[in-house]
């Protein structure tokens, strides 16, 4: 199966939402220091964020890697195909992004990265542009839009929690 989109991979790197898409970033912070990056990373590589999200998860490989599929099911009835287009794994920064394929509800790019700032300030940016793909997602208009907010802040709400007691320093 082909990408649903031809920006593939622009959210990466700094630049401009593509024509026609809506733009995501939601930067939520961690904690501090060294351990709370080395968790949050390992959660967010291996799917532990997303299967602790409560989203149902159907994952090609036990980490995200480039070409590894994957199908996000919503609600126990939607299912969002995707394919990981990137991932990142150094020693302040780790992450990955998932790009849309035939039968996913919204069409674009999201990603989920931890950095750890020189500060050791650990942050989780969850960054996307898409837009309706299905009858269901382009009728649901903001309030789709609203949701997949709701869904990035919560991830980091979750991926806090995930990094235990230490992140709350």
């Amino acid at each position: 199966m082909s990408f649903t989109y031809d920006a593939v991979g622009a959210t990466r790197g700094p630049g401009p939402c593509p024509p026609g898409f809506h733009s995501l970033q939601v930067r939520t912070r961690l904690g501090e220091g060294e351990p709370v990056f080395r968790r949050a990373a390992e959660a967010l590589l291996t799917w532990e964020l997303h299967r602790a999200v409560g989203v149902g998860l159907d994952a090609g490989a036990e980490r995200a890697a480039p070409g590894v599929d994957v199908t996000v099911t919503l609600a126990g009835m939607i299912k969002a195909p995707c394919r990981v287009v990137w991932t990142v794994e150094e020693p302040r920064l780790a992450g990955w992004a998932y790009g849309t394929l035939p039968g996913h509800p919204e069409c674009g790019e999201e990603s989920f990265v931890v950095d750890r700032t020189g500060d050791g300030t650990v942050w989780l940016t969850v960054t996307a542009y898409s837009r309706p793909a299905k009858w269901y997602t382009k009728a649901g208009g903001v309030a789709a839009r609203g949701l997949q907010h709701a869904y990035a802040r919560r991830c980091g709400k979750v991926l806090r929690d995930l990094c235990g007691p230490a992140a709350e320093d």
